[in-house]
């Protein structure tokens, strides 16, 4: 499947910067539309003012959540002129409650989201739920770009993060129309089991699969030498110099990574390369 509608979700050009000029040229590459969503939340929570507030506050809050979200698409607007793609640009509040099922709504029908980090400095929570609104309610792959990192025009290489489960495989089929453009995909297997239906030939039939819809793939089988997965993965993309991760998103639930720590919110704090994700 093409790339045929893209959308961005930005709450500051500044800190979004990076997503919104690799959706540009996500466009470019594939001749696709570009819808970029100007975000401004409104962090009143529900049951938080005692009863007989002013109300003047609540609405206080409503309307510099309109004006930012206004201030941002003009800016976004300017950035945009010039460019040699279809786009539009669309202004949004939300409250913080909401926000999940707004989020959902507008990216639903999208392709692929393009989206900003979601953890590090000066990131509120506000950004781990706009990218896990994409994935798990807008049920759709999300890439997710590093704060100082460049979308590769082509990428040359990808490296995909197989561990046989279902959320992999479908990273992989939301990615394949980079991958069909990727000079290698290398798909990674790290300790794969040794009584497992493929242990004579770990990533085989993924290779072939691939191989039938043009891809150049090869497979990587890497030791668990160091604790976390995430720490593999990229210490592998940097020896092998790939541009690209595509992997499988929360296969343990949100709470436990949230809690915990896991493969995806690990490699989302860590990459300084461009994710792929699908759930």
């Amino acid at each position: 499947m093409a790339y045929k509608s893209l959308i961005t979700v930005l709450t500051d050009l500044e800190m979004d910067g990076a997503a919104l000029q690799a959706a540009i040229k996500v466009a470019h590459q594939e001749d696709a539309h570009l819808d970029v969503l100007c975000l401004g939340i409104d962090r009143t929570q529900p049951g938080f003012y005692y009863a007989g507030a002013n109300a003047l506050v609540i609405q206080e809050n409503l309307v510099s959540a309109q004006e930012d979200a206004v201030k941002l698409e003009h800016a976004v607007t300017k950035r945009m002129k010039g460019e040699d793609i279809r786009w539009a640009v669309q202004p949004a509040t939300a409250q913080t409650a909401w926000l999940t099922s707004a989020v959902a709504h507008q990216t639903r029908l999208a392709d692929l989201v393009i989206l900003p980090k979601p953890y590090g400095e000066g990131r509120g929570h506000e950004s781990e739920v706009i990218t896990e609104a994409a994935l798990f309610d807008g049920h759709v792959p999300v890439l997710v770009m590093p704060d100082k990192g460049e979308w590769p025009d082509p990428v040359r290489r990808a490296i995909i993060a197989w561990n046989e489960s279902a959320e992999a495989l479908c990273a992989i089929r939301a990615a394949m129309p980079i991958l069909q453009r990727a000079e290698t995909v290398d798909i990674a297997i790290i300790d794969p089991p040794p009584h497992g239906p493929d242990r004579s030939d770990p990533g085989g039939q993924l290779s072939q699969m691939l191989a039938r819809h043009g891809v150049r793939a090869e497979v990587s089988v890497l030791a668990k030498t160091m604790p976390r997965v995430s720490d593999i993965l990229c210490r592998h993309c940097t020896d092998i110099g790939a541009d690209l991760i595509v992997m499988g998103a929360y296969g343990h639930s949100r709470f436990r990574e949230s809690i915990l720590g896991g493969a995806t919110r690990n490699m989302l704090e860590l990459a300084d390369v461009p994710v792929l994700l699908a759930h």
